[in-house]
């Protein structure tokens, strides 16, 4: 089985509970076509460098993805036709990373910083 990682970008104006909807949709396409989701992190909603569709800020979602290339396909398929997907990509890995994302360290990291930062004040 082939190892993907899909990102999308959501509108800025859809609820937390619409964006984990969309990632639940997502999945659901995934099983239906013989492949397996084996993480999926909500990174929440970050400023955009440009505008997109008159978007500044988006939720972004990364899901990633075990299974044949047909299943990329169909994913990418209904991820074009969705209105609510501002942007996505996929991309080929060679081993998933193990435990939490890039990001998510970093928030939790960016966190810490908030906390320790109240604490001297």
């Amino acid at each position: 089985m082939a190892l993907y990682e899909h990102v999308f970008l959501a509108r800025q104006d859809l609820s937390q509970a619409q964006v984990d909807a969309l990632a639940a949709q997502a999945t659901e396409i995934v099983e239906k076509n013989d492949g397996k989701v084996t993480k999926t992190e909500t990174w929440g909603l970050k400023n955009l460098a440009y505008k997109i569709d008159r978007n500044r800020k988006a939720h972004f979602v990364l899901l990633n993805i075990e299974g044949p290339g047909s299943v990329v396909a169909e994913l990418e398929r209904q991820t074009r036709i969705n209105e609510d997907v501002i942007r996505y990509m996929t991309i080929a890995v060679d081993q998933h990373e193990a435990g939490p994302s890039v990001m998510m360290r970093k928030n939790e990291r960016d966190k810490k910083r908030r906390e320790n930062r109240e604490e001297r004040d």
